[in-house]
């Protein structure tokens, strides 16, 4: 970690979607890196600021291909939160949403390299965390794009979980998506379970929240009570869905996902 003004500056470093880190004593409490460590081992690391001079964080990011030194390794970021969250390492919320923060303005970075209006490559604004065209002026910040992810319970205690066509095989969560322009929380919970599994629901209530940079969505949790219908998967997002008791439990989302803290609230009956 670096030192600015007597605060301890996080650098988080970054390839592809893997967190670079040592091998040796990759510390079993990963809080980022100091520069001059990245510097000496990385010529190519791009830096550059991730927070602000009231809470200071910065990350670096090296050539998706480049070779690693020996003594280094890359884990992938979604491991190293699962990790984290299960106790397999030392958790600390702090170093795990700071490095969610850098991950997600990583990318934002890499996509916003030219100007949406004209064209011109983009520079960073010099006051903020944005972008600045420098020939328009057009101003550009990190998208965040809200998503909804939903535990469905029936009246016989039982949570409905979900196959999508992405997950591996045997892995089931719960009904997730995007909220459209207009449209209300409660009412993309409503409208993705019934065009993903065809029931319709009742009691929609916000349980947490989480960022989840994979690409820039922050994912609001909800549980609600089944009102009625037969599930019907739509064939193109979901390929099942079933209604799982909890000593029947498939391949379920790793710890440090919104979707398995939903998942274990209803287990421990906290829902």
């Amino acid at each position: 970690m670096d030192k600015e003004g007597g605060r301890q500056v996080d650098t988080f470093l970054f390839q592809d979607d893997s967190l670079v880190m040592p091998e040796e004593g990759a510390p079993i409490l990963f809080r980022g890196l100091s520069p001059e460590i990245i510097k000496k081992n990385f010529v190519s690391a791009v830096f550059f600021a991730t927070g602000s001079p009231e809470d200071p964080l910065t990350a670096a990011y090296i050539p998706p291909k480049e070779p690693l030194p020996q003594g280094w390794k890359a884990l992938p970021l979604r491991h190293w939160l699962s990790q984290v969250s299960a106790g397999t390492i030392m958790y600390d919320p702090l170093a795990a949403g700071s490095a969610l923060r850098a991950f997600h303005i990583v990318q934002w970075r890499a996509e916003s390299r030219f100007c949406g209006s004209c064209g011109t490559a983009n520079a960073d604004a010099p006051d903020e965390l944005a972008r600045l065209c420098p020939a328009c002026g057009r101003r550009e910040y990190p998208r965040i794009s809200p998503a909804v992810i939903t535990i469905v319970i029936n009246d016989e205690d039982k949570a409905l979980l979900a196959h999508n066509n992405k997950f591996a095989d045997g892995m089931y969560s719960l009904v997730a998506g995007f909220t459209e322009a207009g449209e209300s929380l409660e009412g993309a919970v409503e409208r993705e379970i019934l065009e993903e599994v065809n029931l319709k629901v009742t009691g929609i209530r916000y349980i947490a929240s989480q960022p989840w940079p994979f690409p820039n969505s922050l994912m609001l949790g909800f549980a609600c009570r089944c009102a009625g219908g037969e599930i019907r998967p739509d064939g193109r997002e979901i390929s099942d869905a079933k209604w799982f008791s909890r000593d029947s439990l498939p391949l379920i989302p790793g710890f440090g996902s919104v979707s398995r803290y939903l998942i274990n609230l209803w287990m421990e009956n906290s829902l």
